[in-house]
């Protein structure tokens, strides 16, 4: 008897936890958009004209951080955090230092250039998107470079 209980009991805990999703595990929800286009020399982007400037834009699947390495090159990162992605909260955005990307949902720190966890329970990079330059026009793209 004792033993039958055991047996029903871990078949229902496995049931449990086998039939509920880990929302930690899901990667970060596909994004389709039209290029996005952006003449640097337009007052609104006055942030990307400095080395390690940065600036919020709309695009992607919580919008993106557009993030200015040097003078030819700029990155895109999908401001959806990595760590638990459906969650509403799960939102990245620049730390007050500039130094490096904070979800403030979950604590996850993620590094610039690359958009590599640093620290806290994200285990996958940001997304990334292509970027190109051409004179000062950039161009942001739905594609991922990962």
């Amino acid at each position: 008897m004792r033993k039958s209980v055991v047996c029903i009991f871990l078949a229902l805990l496995g049931f449990i936890t086998g039939c509920s999703p880990d929302l930690s595990d899901d990667p970060i929800p596909p994004a389709t958009f039209p290029d996005i286009f952006i003449d640097l020399n337009l007052p609104a982007y006055t942030d990307l004209k400095t080395d390690k400037g940065f600036k919020y834009i709309n695009g992607g699947v919580k919008g993106i951080i557009l993030y200015r390495f040097n003078s030819t090159t700029y990155f895109a990162f999908e401001r959806n955090c990595s760590y638990q992605p459906n969650e509403a909260c799960a939102t990245v955005n620049v730390h007050a230092s500039g130094l490096y990307m904070i979800d403030p949902c979950c604590s996850s720190t993620f590094e610039f250039p690359d958009g590599d966890p640093m620290d806290g329970p994200a285990w996958r990079s940001l997304r990334k998107y292509r970027t190109t330059l051409d004179g000062f026009t950039l161009t942001i793209t739905s594609e991922s470079t990962d």
